[in-house]
């Protein structure tokens, strides 16, 4: 059963002492050098409490770590990360034990059989923004229906790449017959693709959140009749051939080992040499490969790089149909990171074949 796949989820903490606790009487300046020299805090009294800590942690940073280019935003967020993972807070009977908090639904869903332990505080604020998009739903500007994006599962906040792909298929005039989809995310391609009338779509991901939370949101449905689902990296199981390979991987080199939330951002230098060799065996000879990408690497200097153009030169394997780019939206005025970058932004879909 796909259903009985271990989920990823944050690992519950059990202190043998208990952590030094705080709270507003707490000198917070005191607090934060315990942080830095390695010291886990547990909060206490009031949910506040814990955004308190976080705000004066950013206040910190801010006047020690710089905080402009896109590479010094990456080294400021790993090391918000390092310090705001030893802030914890308690949950008893899968309720947080602290006053004003939030009612997370996940605390029973993902741990049935543990009733007391102690998540770090953003752990937590994950778990509570994650809650909110799963009960609420997500509607996108591509499908009819609201997506409920499950615990732990890449679900898009930007659209300019699925309008790109939804525009594409609009045009797409081959065989319908089935399509395969390479690490699902929250599913949106392949729902793109039953829309504009794919009779089978095929998908992977090595996230098990996002193949059980699938198949729970879409029960025994019309739409779950049309897909078939398999917990395994690139192609999986599927062997045969098929006339169309849809690929959105991550955009950005990996800096440093990854963990499994990190997988959906950034590639490793294997990613791309790998799925292209297992995509040649899957695709029928007149089939299409549809790589959607962007310049992000390049325009924030992360890499010169480019795993698609690097490919059509060097693999041998492919050749290039169609590459469409469409400019991304400005950033919103309320983010507060730096991103001129985002002028020069753009997606791209690439539409490659076979030699």
């Amino acid at each position: 059963m796909i259903t009985d796949i271990a989920i990823n989820k944050p690992q519950p903490f059990l202190p043998e002492q208990p952590l030094p606790q705080f709270n507003k009487s707490i000198n917070v300046h005191r607090a934060i050098k315990g942080l830095e020299a390695g010291k886990p805090i547990q909060i206490t009294e009031y949910y506040s409490n814990g955004l308190l800590l976080l705000n004066e942690l950013h206040n910190h940073l801010k006047k020690t770590v710089s905080n402009k280019t896109f590479q010094e935003q990456r080294a400021y967020r790993a090391a918000f990360q390092k310090l705001s993972s030893l802030v914890y807070i308690k949950i008893a009977d899968h309720k947080l034990t602290v006053k004003k908090a939030p009612s997370i639904g996940w605390l029973a869903k993902i741990y049935p059989e543990t009733s007391t332990f102690l998540l770090p505080f953003t752990k937590v604020q994950g778990l509570n923004s994650a809650w909110q998009w799963y009960q609420n739903g997500i509607l996108l500007p591509v499908l009819r229906n609201k997506i409920h994006p499950y615990y732990g599962v890449y679900f898009p906040t930007r659209f300019d790449h699925l309008i790109l792909f939804d525009n594409w298929l609009k045009r797409y005039d081959g065989p319908k017959k089935s399509a395969i989809d390479v690490g699902i995310g929250s599913g949106v391609l392949a729902f793109q693709m039953v829309k504009h009338g794919f009779q089978k779509v095929f998908l992977t991901d090595t996230n098990p959140n996002a193949i059980v939370g699938l198949t729970e949101s879409m029960g025994d449905t019309k739409m779950f009749r049309k897909v078939e689902l398999d917990f395994a990296p690139l192609f999986g199981k599927w062997d045969k051939q098929t006339e169309l390979i849809v690929f959105n991987p991550p955009w950005l080199p990996a800096s440093q080992e990854l963990d499994r939330n990190d997988e959906a951002i950034y590639y490793k230098d294997t990613l791309f040499p790998e799925f292209f060799a297992a995509a040649k065996k899957r695709l029928l000879p007149e089939g299409k490969l549809v790589v959607l990408f962007s310049n992000l690497a390049q325009i924030t200097e992360v890499t010169k790089d480019h795993p698609i153009e690097k490919e059509l030169a060097k693999g041998g394997r492919f050749k290039l149909d169609t590459c469409l780019k469409r400019k991304v939206k400005a950033a919103s005025n309320k983010t507060m990171r730096e991103q001129n970058w985002r002028t020069e932004e753009e997606v791209e879909l690439w539409v490659l074949v076979k030699k």
